[in-house]
């Protein structure tokens, strides 16, 4: 049965210990307890994008301090995979920033640097935009493993933060890539002004879909100046705690991502998140456009953790 409304904001109510405690238990009967999955994130196309994201420093609607730069080259790219899988990833994203793929040369170059970063033996993601199910099709014959599409925030709250495109463009584009049969990657932001109802909804949306996204990504807002959300305040960190223990207990067996805003939050929030059931986080200096923890303190934390990093799969 569908999950819903009250169902998940009681969830997300709960005394926060008692939440953990599910979420513990949820996590330790899914998954190998102490391991996390290291992924990569790299931009291949930076900046020059037409949506208008209300977070985003690479939309063109707004004047910030990143500028469109030339498509990276597929050795480029496979020599980042390669680096990235010496270092411990096991998941190499790859992010275009295109409001839609469209079809001709630039996509057939995405294609081959799918098929380049497969033939490295990492797992491939793309995030790009808005794809067709044939566009799907073929990411999914070159190789790909996942596509990130991120819904970022309630249905409700969604034209507050995007009005380029609607929240089921999202919705569809996840589905042309479910019928592809390649994995789904969607997550959200917190801290962008939204409500707790916002929050619930956006995971209650995701935790609906059937089957559930194999890897859900839960980023806090990396306010930027000249976007609209550059004045943001920072989240109270307890709320993404509260938030990956929710996604983790109505998405048992998906992979739980701690992603953007890292940057602002001590070792000891981001051990509770790993404790409430995030099982992967980004790992490297840059996530696209936005700073990202330093390689060594993230080994260090796992380490201090008492975790240990997911290997390849053989």
């Amino acid at each position: 049965m569908p999950f819903t409304r009250q169902e998940v904001r009681a969830l997300y109510d709960r005394p926060l210990l008692a939440l953990i405690d599910e979420a513990r238990a949820v996590h330790k009967k899914n998954h190998v307890d102490d391991e996390v999955q290291l992924c990569t994130l790299l931009s291949v196309k930076t900046g020059g994008c037409q949506e208008d994201c209300a977070y985003c420093p690479q939309s063109s609607h707004y004047e910030t301090n990143v500028e469109p730069e030339k498509i990276l080259d597929v050795r480029a790219v496979v020599a980042h995979a390669r680096r990235a899988k010496e270092l411990g990833s096991t998941r190499f994203c790859m992010g275009w920033a295109w409001r839609e793929v469209k079809d001709g040369p630039a996509f057939e170059n995405m294609l081959q640097i799918v098929k380049g970063v497969k033939e490295v033996g990492i797992e491939a993601c793309v995030t790009a935009g808005m794809v067709t199910e044939a566009q799907a099709r073929r990411l999914g014959e070159a190789g790909l493993d996942a596509y990130n599409h991120n819904l970022d925030t309630s249905r409700e709250n969604y034209r507050s933060i995007i009005k380029t495109r609607t929240f089921d463009d999202r919705l569809r584009t996840l589905e042309n890539v479910r019928k592809a049969g390649v994995t789904i990657c969607s997550g959200g932001i917190i801290g962008m002004g939204e409500s707790i109802d916002d929050r619930c909804e956006m995971l209650r949306t995701l935790a609906n879909l059937e089957p559930q996204p194999e890897s859900v990504p839960i980023n806090a807002l990396v306010p930027v100046e000249g976007t609209p959300l550059g004045d943001m305040p920072p989240i109270d960190p307890l709320d993404l705690v509260r938030m990956i223990a929710v996604a983790r207990v109505l998405m048992p067996k998906t992979r739980v991502r701690l992603s953007a805003g890292r940057t602002s939050l001590t070792r000891e929030a981001q051990m509770l998140c790993l404790m409430s059931g995030a099982n992967s986080i980004f790992y490297g200096e840059k996530l696209l456009t936005t700073p990202n923890p330093d390689e060594e303190d993230d080994l260090s934390l796992l380490r201090d953790a008492g975790l240990r990093t997911m290997q390849p799969a053989t």
